[in-house]
């Protein structure tokens, strides 16, 4: 049996952070059905894809929320966050004996692979690389159920704030100005935000000094 882990959502300063595994017998239905890297494939593509993964391998996904990554940011790195949820993931998808690939967050993805071979509970072969998402089916396959998912959250999020909040991420225009309206309309951050984010915390320094500059 084969696993692959991937993750979606690493970098956004709105938004969870979504980890899937996936666990199929062989690469070839995942081949046949044309899968490749998410960013490779447009959103609809991607929504049919995820539903074909579904009903051909055996999928987990875990979504941690903008306030559990904060404070969990307060005890470990986000390397070592990311770490323990591909372990947790491949907990509950895995036996013992299987091969599992992961996409490696870190530098060094070999000490990534250890990490997560050390602490999983199931004697599993770990195989973490760098961009593993366009080289491993079975990494592409977690990787559209990841992006998804964390898709339909920034959905939800948008109608729960009734906002144009973007894609979430930093380099996101829209989600700049959504952040800097919000900020100066309620004088803090909005639900949903990555307080801990270097982003989050300029925008907020920001809007401190324009109010003592109105003094």
């Amino acid at each position: 049996m084969l696993c692959g882990v991937d993750e979606a959502g690493r970098g956004p300063v709105i938004g969870p952070l979504v980890v899937a595994g996936v666990c199929v017998d062989s690469h070839r239905e995942l081949v046949e059905l044309g899968v490749k890297d998410s960013k490779r494939h447009t959103p609809g593509r991607r929504q049919e894809l995820a539903l074909r993964i579904h009903e051909l391998a055996r999928c987990v996904i875990r979504v941690v929320h903008a306030e559990d990554i904060d404070a969990l940011r307060t005890q470990m790195t986000l390397n070592r966050l990311e770490e323990d949820l591909f372990t947790a993931v491949i907990d509950e998808l895995a036996e013992d004996g299987y091969t599992v690939y992961v996409d490696s967050v870190s530098t060094d993805e070999e000490g990534f692979g250890r990490g997560i071979a050390a602490r999983a509970m199931k004697n599993v072969e770990v195989i973490a690389r760098h961009r593993a998402d366009d080289t491993y089916p079975v990494v592409s396959a977690a990787s559209i159920c990841a992006k998804v998912r964390r898709d339909e959250e920034v959905r939800r999020i948008a109608l729960e704030l009734d906002s144009d909040i973007g894609s979430g991420y930093p380099s996101d225009q829209k989600t700049i100005d959504f952040l800097k309206a919000w900020v100066r309309e309620h004088g803090e951050l909005p639900p949903h935000t990555r307080r801990s984010w270097k982003t989050a915390q300029k925008i907020m320094e920001g809007s401190m000094n324009t109010t003592l500059d109105d003094f």
